[in-house]
């Protein structure tokens, strides 16, 4: 499985939101500027992550961005589906579109086998577990 540039710029931006104190508003000129991340790019995930409701827009005076919720309650499978899709799971992780339950390819069953418990793993992990470096 391999994942897009724009996924790990998010996992970093969510991680330095979720070390900030409860509450806290960043700009993203401030957020790309700490984790040297393109701005334009970083605007454009910020759109994404904030459309699956993982990160507020805050306008007006003090414009940023803050977490929607506690960094425990945001899954590293939540992250990964907001910005490589809903189907990232779904697809086989040993060839692009050449596999699927309809065209299995011959790693298929075991893909299907592990795919269980790399999920529940994904869905235990949190934003805050990422934060502490766990």
């Amino acid at each position: 499985m391999h994942l897009r540039r724009e996924t790990e710029y998010a996992l970093r931006a969510l991680i330095f939101l979720a070390q900030r104190p409860k509450g806290s508003i960043c700009s993203a000129p401030e957020i790309a500027e700490a984790l040297g991340i393109p701005g334009g790019f970083l605007s454009k995930i910020f759109q994404r992550l904030s459309g699956h409701g993982l990160v507020r827009s805050h306008r007006g005076r003090q414009r940023g961005y803050s977490l929607t919720r506690p960094g425990a309650k945001i899954s590293v499978r939540e992250i990964l589906e907001s910005i490589e899709g809903m189907d990232l799971f779904e697809r086989c992780v040993f060839w692009e579109e050449r596999c699927g339950d309809r065209d299995p390819c011959l790693l298929h069953r075991d893909w299907s086998q592990i795919k269980p418990r790399l999920l529940a793993r994904l869905e235990r992990k949190t934003l805050a577990d990422l934060a502490r470096g766990n």
